[in-house]
């Protein structure tokens, strides 16, 4: 049994909320998954788990449980996790009831299904059913009746995101559901080519659904195309859904993003303006009650967070299409549109440069969402961390929502070839009685959500994680360690939000003038995820979140005409890749198979296989064919990367090249006595920085494989 901690974040409550964490396990300890469960006060929770890594004896090494929880509101509070609960009844039972229930359709079998789900399930929240057929994938994720309902319908081969969203009732159809529609600097505009949905995950809890597509040039034929990755997830219980779009620069040139915007439409007939100009804004009535209500300027009234919304949200009634646009840094600016008045909000680098924050950005920021509603009811659209990801708009009016992954005339956006940048946003569907202060809080919460965390002690006993844990802490030391990676420089914008420049390589001329970007260097999301597991701080957990949010997107090459290149991790340099090279010695995976533990996604572990793929290949290049020519970094850190990837895998691919590199290592120490590295023409000298790197990547290696002569090399190399 081990505790789930939740420190005290909002001073509401949250029901059924849905929280995630990744779990460590001692090996021998656990086998499958079907034995867990999660309990608040000896009540077991809707839970679904997968294992995301086995020991070398086929035990599980990392589970990722996502399950629902009753968050206190003002207070913390602690919950169980048993490995070894009553006959599973948290997970694989949930599932068998989530297959089973595959084809339920009508109300009254839904109602069944939750009736036999038993006492895991609270009243009214039912688990997430996924029905795939020919044409494409249905998502139910509320089942209560006509009244009571929300599902989601995606189509293969199409050009709309959703097919139809049926939303108590009230039915959305696809052509309410425009883009992100793409237009480059050279005025082409695209349309969407959506190719075939699949299931990345399924169970009572979520469900996680992906496919790729093309923006398709509607100019000449012979126009790029420009690929994009979609990801939809949703959550038992829950009317809401979060869009990711990764755009792919797949062509030979730079891209010049000019706009990338999402419509959706409120009736099928009318787009959205989509448009980010002045506001004009009422005067509010006089409080004394004597005076006049505002004249008709605009119809767009302004409220200073929640407490000054009741008056304004009279003047602005829903039953004649409320428009809502709204921001936050401290209290939230709501912006609302009477009569479904036009009203936006937009961020570029001039408002960030000009806005005071106090907050940890890769924690919170602050929110930025667009909401219209009728009497039928309403979507809101909240983009997550859109001022860390500047450029960004919304905006909304009577005919619906707009929002601007990359709005047009705001900043400029270029994506090198290859690049890539995932994007997201939530909409939460949501009735019309509904209050914006409860918009606004959903909102808030999808932005900093409460990150559940097992002690230090925990970690330490299951043997998964380095020896980084102590007996007893020295707060100067602590202090260092907390002290440098909350120094770490912080850059704002879609493209530079999650990585650093270096002042230092700048200084010497690296980027021609321009900034030369760390990339990472050298697995900075490693060490914080090294610094979370042993102080159980989120912020720590949150910096390798964005950083590793960074690292997949830009930081590798997704596309290139030499084969060499594709699944590769950038060396430090001007524009994160402008005239960047691939070498061994810059390239690492250990904080992105950290960061797939955490948080479950996929796409940690396939960056962090592409980057070995890469590795092995490099290896084979002529630079590193000759024992002593390059430095005991470049060698050292591919051990360290194939390594990494055999303990996370078990797959022996990984591991003649290891070999390889271990006998090079050996000959080398033969022929000059140590691992000297070549400095001028007619010298090799030690560089103790390199050698470092070298002894930290064979004690990974060693600990897998015990072997005295390894230990002794090392012990030789530190001497």
């Amino acid at each position: 049994m081990m505790d789930i901690y939740f420190d005290k974040l909002y001073r509401y409550s949250r029901i059924s909320e849905p929280c995630y964490i990744g779990i460590p396990v001692r090996e021998g300890e656990l086998w499958d998954a079907d034995t867990v469960c999660v309990c608040q006060e000896g009540k077991r929770l809707p839970l679904q788990a997968k294992v995301t890594s086995r020991h070398r004896d086929g035990s599980v090494r990392f589970l990722f449980l996502r399950f629902l929880a009753d968050l206190p509101g003002n207070k913390g509070t602690v919950l169980q996790c048993d490995l070894h609960g009553a006959a599973g009844a948290g997970q694989s039972a949930g599932i068998e009831r989530n297959i089973k229930t595959q084809q339920c359709a009508e109300a009254e079998q839904c109602a069944e299904a939750e009736q036999n789900a038993g006492d895991i399930w609270p009243e009214g929240v039912s688990p997430v059913k996924v029905h795939a057929d020919e044409e494409g994938i249905r998502v139910s994720t509320v089942c209560g009746g006509r009244n009571h309902s929300f599902s989601f319908r995606v189509k293969h081969d199409s050009q709309s995101i959703f097919e139809q969203v049926d939303v108590a009732g009230r039915v959305y159809g696809r052509q309410q559901f425009v883009g992100p529609l793409l237009k480059d600097g050279e005025g082409r505009k695209y349309r969407m080519r959506i190719g075939s949905w699949q299931v990345v995950e399924q169970g009572p809890v979520c469900a996680v659904l992906k496919a790729m597509g093309s923006n398709v040039s509607q100019g000449k034929e012979d126009d790029p195309r420009i690929d994009f990755e979609l990801k939809l997830t949703a959550w038992a219980g829950k009317p809401w859904v979060e869009v990711s779009y990764r755009i792919i620069n797949t062509t030979d040139q730079p891209l010049h993003v000019a706009s990338l915007v999402f419509y959706l439409l409120r009736t099928k007939d009318e787009m959205p303006a989509g448009e980010i100009g002045p506001m004009a804004i009422e005067e509010k009535p006089d409080p004394t009650g004597k005076g006049a209500p505002a004249g008709q300027r605009g119809g767009v009234f302004h409220a200073r967070g929640t407490g000054e919304l009741r008056e304004v949200m009279e003047l602005a009634p829903v039953e004649n299409v409320r428009a809502c646009a709204g921001s936050s840094n401290f209290k939230t600016d709501f912006y609302l549109g009477r009569g479904g008045t036009a009203v936006n909000r937009v961020v570029d680098s001039k408002w960030l440069l000009y806005e005071s924050n106090e907050h940890i950005s890769e924690v919170f920021y602050g929110t930025f969402f667009a909401d219209c509603t009728d009497a039928e009811g309403g979507v809101c659209a909240t983009v997550f961390q859109a001022q860390q990801n500047y450029p960004k708009a919304v905006s909304a009016d009577r005919n619906g929502l707009s929002v601007m992954l990359v709005p047009e005339n705001v900043e400029k956006v270029v994506m090198q070839m290859g690049m890539s940048r995932e994007q997201k946003f939530l909409l939460h569907f949501h009735d019309a009685q509904e209050s914006l202060a409860e918009i606004d809080n959903r909102s808030l919460i999808y932005q900093m959500p409460d990150r559940p965390y097992l002690s230090p002690e925990t970690h330490r006993a299951s043997g998964v994680w380095q020896d980084v844990f102590v007996d007893r802490w020295d707060m100067e030391v602590e202090r260092a360690l907390i002290g440098r990676a909350d120094g770490h420089c912080r850059a704002y914008g879609m493209l530079n939000f999650g990585d650093s420049y270096d002042a230092g390589y700048t200084a010497q001329g690296r980027g021609g003038g321009k900034l030369v970007w760390c990339n990472n260097e050298y697995d900075y999301p490693h060490a914080c995820a090294l610094l979370y597991v042993r102080t159980g701080i989120r912020r720590f957990l949150d910096y390798n979140i964005a950083s590793c949010s960074h690292w997949m997107d830009v930081d590798v090459c997704h596309y290139h005409p030499e084969a060499l290149y594709i699944g590769g991790q950038w060396e430090h340099t001007g524009g994160h890749c402008v005239n960047g090279e691939m070498v061994c010695s810059h390239e690492w995976v250990e904080g992105l198979l950290d960061y797939y533990h955490f948080t479950g996604d996929e796409r940690g572990l396939e960056t962090a296989l592409g980057i070995g793929e890469n590795v092995l290949r490099l290896l084979d290049t002529p630079m590193y064919a000759k024992v002593g020519e390059a430095s005991a970094r470049e060698t050292g850190w591919a051990l360290r990367t194939l390594t990494a990837l055999y303990v996370e895998t078990r797959d022996e691919r990984w591991l003649p090249k290891c070999s390889r590199i271990l006998q090079d290592f050996r000959a080398w120490e033969e022929q000059y006595g140590n691992w000297l590295a070549p400095y001028t023409d007619n010298t090799v000298i030690r560089v103790g920085f390199m050698i470092s790197v070298a002894i930290g990547s064979i004690m990974r290696y060693y600990r897998e494989f015990p072997d005295p002569e390894l230990k002794e090399m090392m012990l030789r190399a530190v001497d």
